[in-house]
């Protein structure tokens, strides 16, 4: 593959001989922080054993790792720009390796905690930076597909994670057994970067000699929080997350210790939420453009309201059984599917010249709001087992009506839009 078949434009000549980072590479580097995310979540009830604490205070070891994935994102952007895509995503991989040597070996819930924080910001890196590669190396048509295969990979991995966190912990019989899969790989990473990833940024530290990087960033920050629709599209975003997260937090707890079902069980029913999770964003990339972004979030939320409300309703009725609370969390996943790609690129739109700040506070709000949805139902379910989707139904419903909102007042701005063009014939 040459340069000039790939007309990836100033990009390519930036580059000169050095060979570009293969597309499995850039796959791998974004792949490791989702994975982590998901992979220890059938182990929660094994951990609250081991350290002999209570689920509330394990639940922080994804509550927190969520917080870090999303402080993050808006600091790895600008200092990649500054000191380059290499160096701080090897920086980075190290964290991560580092604080998974320190989960596989805590002995405590308190160390625990705080490496599974350190292993969130490590593996962020190669989420955020991979994209920012791609842009340094093609051109702007190139550079929407191959982030695209990206993204498909980095939507699967953590769908899939519980399942093969329940399948470890089951063959070895420790919760700690994923740290060692997740320190592999992360060696495995870093070490094909040391060898063959080439720095791809070459403006490096331009953008701050001319006085437009941090200050840009917070400039954008200035218009976005200024902005209604900006805060209304990212309610829609948080909460319904929030509705996935809620889940995340709660449906463990239900199958080992009330179901009394294993870890593998888990994962391997969460498989049927990943399906439904995928068939959303299948949905929204085929009909966004003839339905429509607005109609699509509020779609999204309402369906994820709606299936959480059956859930709520199947579980007061029937009683907890895990098709009672995998089905309808299928359906709610496909509402949050269609809301996810449809929610940052309506963000995205409202400024182009601000889209970088605006997707990088909506994702970072978007996760601080799931991470929060998720400590509440670890905190609820000690006082009612269907606290889970209570919660889901709340933060559905905040959703649909944010959204609503938000449609009324885009309405209302391109009326008074066309009447300010009519006016001056009048």
């Amino acid at each position: 593959m040459t340069d000039s078949a790939d007309s990836p434009g100033q990009a390519s000549n930036d580059l000169g001989q050095k060979p570009r980072p293969s597309l499995l590479m850039l796959i791998a580097i974004s792949t490791l922080g989702p994975l982590a995310l998901n992979i220890l979540v059938p182990s929660m009830p094994g951990m609250q054993s081991s350290f002999g604490v209570d689920y509330a205070t394990v639940q922080l070891t994804l509550t927190l790792y969520l917080i870090g994935m999303a402080g993050c994102q808006v600091f790895y952007g600008p200092l990649s720009d500054h000191f380059g895509r290499r160096p701080v995503l090897l920086g980075g991989l190290c964290l991560f390796v580092l604080a998974g040597i320190a989960g596989a070996l805590a002995p405590s819930i308190e160390v625990l905690i705080a490496a599974r924080l350190a292993q969130a910001i490590g593996g962020t890196a190669g989420v955020v930076l991979a994209r920012a590669m791609v842009r340094d190396l093609f051109g702007r048509e190139k550079a929407a597909s191959v982030i695209g295969y990206i993204t498909v990979v980095w939507a699967v991995a953590p769908m899939l994670a519980p399942g093969l966190g329940g399948l470890l912990e089951e063959a070895t019989g420790s919760w700690r057994s994923a740290f060692l899969l997740l320190i592999g790989l992360g060696t495995l990473v870093l070490l094909a970067c040391l060898k063959w990833l080439h720095e791809t940024n070459h403006h490096r530290g331009q953008a701050h000699a001319q006085g437009s990087g941090a200050m840009a960033l917070l400039s954008g920050y200035r218009w976005l929080v200024r902005r209604p629709r900006f805060w209304l599209y990212t309610l829609t975003l948080g909460f319904t997350s929030s509705v996935f997260f809620s889940f995340l937090g709660g449906a463990p707890y239900l199958m080992v210790e009330v179901m009394h079902r294993s870890p593998l069980d888990y994962g391997t029913w969460f498989i049927v939420v990943s399906i439904g999770w995928m068939a959303g964003n299948f949905l929204s990339g085929r009909y966004s453009q003839r339905v429509g972004v607005d109609a699509l979030l509020l779609a999204g939320g309402a369906l994820a309201a709606l299936a959480s409300l059956v859930g709520l309703i199947l579980g007061a009725t029937l009683g907890l059984e895990p098709w009672l609370i995998f089905l309808p969390m299928t359906f709610a996943a496909l509402g949050n599917g269609m809301t996810m790609p449809n929610g940052f690129a309506a963000v995205a739109s409202l400024n182009p010249a601000v889209a970088g700040a605006a997707v990088g506070l909506a994702g970072c709000l978007q996760i601080s709001t799931g991470a929060l949805a998720s400590q509440a139902v670890g905190i609820l379910q000690r006082y009612d087992t269907l606290a889970m989707f209570a919660l889901m139904v709340g933060c559905g419903t905040a959703a649909t009506l944010a959204q609503l909102v938000n449609n009324r007042l885009r309405a209302a701005e391109s009326a008074a839009a066309a009447r300010a063009i009519e006016l001056p014939a009048e």
